[in-house]
């Protein structure tokens, strides 16, 4: 499934607009993860746990998005977007969406 964050693909014509499609996953943080975040703050540097966690959570949501422009017979999802929120303390989702269209 070709996925972009432009309207348009080169070389390639949208011939039908099927919908809107989106994926999310709600993750929460591993205690192990916290302890070491908390280190981090006081020496600094990039915290990896937290990059590992959204990284997985990015190709979950996506993974998720994807499954269902499938499930509508799309062959790429255009305007990909990601967002972020908290949900709850210690919890966050990350939410992607765009639209599945038909392409010639």
């Amino acid at each position: 499934m070709l996925c972009v964050t432009t309207s348009e693909i080169a070389h390639r014509t949208i011939t039908e607009t099927l919908g809107t499609v989106c994926g999310n996953v709600v993750q929460s943080k591993h205690v192990g993860r916290d302890i070491m975040a908390g280190f981090k703050t006081i020496f600094g540097g990039e915290i990896r746990g937290y990059t590992e966690m959204l990284v997985e959570a990015r190709e979950k949501a996506m993974s998720r998005a994807i499954a269902e422009a499938e499930a509508m017979g799309a062959d790429a999802i255009v305007n990909v977007r990601f967002t972020t929120s908290a949900i709850m303390q210690g919890a966050s989702e990350i939410l992607v969406y765009g639209t599945a269209v038909k392409l010639k």
